[in-house]
């Protein structure tokens, strides 16, 4: 069996990430020879890399309709042999892992305060080593990518530095400058941390489908209280998976 360490740096042709990404063969060859997708060439053949594929894939989420990423999730569900018909987000956050109000300012403040949260929770072993690699990948590029709300999520999975894979998630109503694509303040915060790879993609894929609907969103904005939220949460993921 191989690792996350190796599945990350697994090799795919263009038929495995056709199969992947749940998407037509010839399609991701188009991509691949206009430059819109990472591939290289080896040995006369167009050959792709899982963590390159992965990391794509969370940079375009913003961009993808919801029948694509339920594509998605269907092609990384089979890939990785998880159950798409089962809740997946809202299991992960851990007894007090949702914050109404979040307090911060900034940024940074926004991180530290997710982290404490989670640290709280007993899901961290380094607070430190987690802020770093957060703080790392949005130097690489926002993680606010939709409208109001951010992802934050560590440049690389931190298998020894949290208890379980988990995620977080802070209202801050009035809004905090997070770097957001469209200039605008965000206010809804899901920290992700996964214990691997294939399962942060596929917390993606999903948080991606329930957050298309712009309703969706208004419902989790206007949650008044860590249980409304929780509450709202896990209605919209039974309705995404239904």
């Amino acid at each position: 069996m191989l690792t996350s360490v190796a599945m990350a740096h697994e090799q795919l042709t263009a038929q495995q990430v056709a199969d992947y990404l749940h998407m037509d063969r010839r399609e991701v060859e188009k991509l691949a020879s206009r430059g819109k997708i990472p591939s290289r060439r080896q040995h006369g053949k167009i050959v792709f890399v899982k963590s390159q594929i992965d990391h794509w894939v969370e940079t375009q989420m913003h961009e993808l309709g919801a029948d694509r990423l339920a594509d998605i999730e269907r092609g990384v569900s089979a890939h990785h042999g998880f159950d798409e018909t089962q809740p997946l987000l809202t299991p992960l956050i851990p007894p007090g892992g949702v914050i109404v109000p979040l307090d911060a300012r900034s940024k940074s403040g926004v991180i530290r305060r997710l982290v404490g949260l989670a640290a709280d929770a007993q899901m961290v072993y380094d607070q430190n080593d987690l802020l770093k690699e957060i703080e790392d990948r949005e130097e690489l590029c926002t993680t606010a990518l939709i409208p109001d709300v951010a992802m934050p999520h560590p440049r690389h999975p931190l298998p020894h530095d949290i208890a379980a894979s988990f995620v977080v998630v802070g209202l801050a109503p009035s809004g905090v400058p997070f770097a957001a694509i469209d200039g605008s303040l965000t206010r809804l915060f899901f920290l992700i941390c996964c214990k691997d790879d294939r399962t942060h993609l596929h917390v993606l894929a999903r948080l991606g489908r329930m957050l298309e609907e712009r309703s969706d969103v208004d419902a989790l904005l206007h949650a008044s209280s860590p249980g409304e939220l929780m509450e709202t949460l896990e209605a919209i993921e039974r309705r995404t998976i239904a």
